[in-house]
């Protein structure tokens, strides 16, 4: 009895989804596909439907894919009947796609963290041959790293930014203080009438490095024999435990359920440029978890229509122009659309979302909205 009942609910939710995805069918959409070595599902989906993000659709119609997350080179997707897509399963002599692109860009992720605080943790205090910098092969002397073992293996990270709204997002100096007048910047794009509050700070991975030999005795710092010749280690960095698995390496791209409170999430930054950044550049948004955003989130990015002068009316005006605030004498501007992001690693208050595509720069203040927005 159990199972016809869920033979029944089976085919009514698969009645529902097929109408779903048949309104969303991309016009262009080829009859089948074969998914190939280096497809991603965000690329796949877009061949068929219109927007990306709505891909569990697709899975849904497919009630034979044991594991929506899961999509191997060699299957077919066949889009010939009614407009509903029938997958066949191929072989599977080959890893999984993945919903982004992850070998391509996982140079660039760095590793970011966002955490409450960081000056409890042990630190860099000096390193081999009173060097001012440090690579792979050398050494760094830590202290605050009681009852480590040798063999143990942590990461050096580095404070880089303080998250907070509206005081703003600012740069952090190699004690992790904040950098006077960093902030000024962030000013230029978000209004003084934003909620405020501290969100965390940023800690990026710079090295990773293997204890020979703990404190003890007259000998205050533990040693730490680096191994990675990717950034240069300098005193004040400060030492994790080395994370395993810091990427979720298996998520698909979805819209943002109602508890995300698209609208008012902010830019806070992007990695590794000054203001703005493209397809593939990794960006820092104001929600996380506690906002009901989880790997795989999708959002649109918009730039907030601006308020210029009206120079016919007020020509010897010397008011700012394009100001973040409406005003008398003012036009108000509309709202620009510049990208979509998903998100592929999130925190409690922060997350970070890789951009997707878009027909400009998405920029530091600029506000995320649902997918579908206008």
């Amino acid at each position: 009895m159990l199972k016809k009942i869920r033979t029944v609910a089976a085919v009514a939710l698969l009645t529902v989804t097929t109408y779903a995805v048949a309104v969303e069918m991309n016009r262009s959409h080829p009859d089948t596909y074969v998914v190939r070595k280096g497809d991603t599902l965000w690329d796949i989906s877009a061949r068929f439907l219109t927007k990306p993000w709505l891909w569990p659709e697709i899975w849904q119609a497919n009630p034979q894919v044991k594991n929506p997350h899961l999509i191997y080179p060699g299957d077919v997707l066949s889009l010939a009947y009614l407009d509903r897509v029938v997958a066949r399963p191929g072989a599977r002599n080959e890893a999984p796609i993945n919903a982004i692109p992850l070998s391509e860009v996982e140079p660039f992720l760095k590793n970011l963290t966002v955490v409450d605080s960081f000056k409890q943790l042990p630190y860099v205090v000096g390193l081999e041959d009173n060097r001012l910098r440090a690579s792979a092969g050398q050494l760094a002397y830590v202290v605050g790293l009681e009852n480590a073992q040798p063999g143990q293996r942590y990461a050096v990270v580095r404070p880089t930014v303080r998250f907070g709204l509206p005081k703003p997002t600012e740069d952090l100096d190699a004690r992790g203080e904040t950098i006077p007048g960093s902030g000024n910047l962030w000013k230029n794009y978000v209004s003084p009438s934003e909620r405020g509050e501290f969100l965390g700070y940023e800690l990026a991975q710079v090295n990773v490095g293997t204890l020979t030999r703990a404190a003890g005795g007259d000998k205050q710092a533990a040693t730490l024999m680096l191994q990675d010749s990717g950034r240069e280690v300098r005193a004040g960095d400060r030492i994790v435990a080395v994370q395993a698995n810091p990427y979720d390496l298996q998520f698909i791209p979805h819209a943002p359920g109602t508890q995300a409170n698209a609208g008012h999430l902010r830019v806070l930054a992007v990695a590794d440029t000054f203001t703005s950044g493209g397809p593939r550049d990794v960006i820092a948004i104001s929600g996380g978890a506690r906002d009901g955003i989880d790997n795989g989130t999708v959002f649109s990015i918009w730039r907030q229509g601006s308020h210029v002068t009206d120079k016919m009316h007020h020509p010897g005006s010397s008011r700012m122009d394009d100001a973040l605030t409406p005003g008398a004498g003012r036009i108000s501007l509309p709202d620009e659309y510049a990208a979509h992001a998903m998100v592929f690693r999130t925190f409690d208050k922060v997350s970070y979302a890789l951009v997707m595509e878009g027909t400009k720069p998405a920029r530091v203040g600029y506000e995320l909205r649902h997918p579908d927005a206008q």
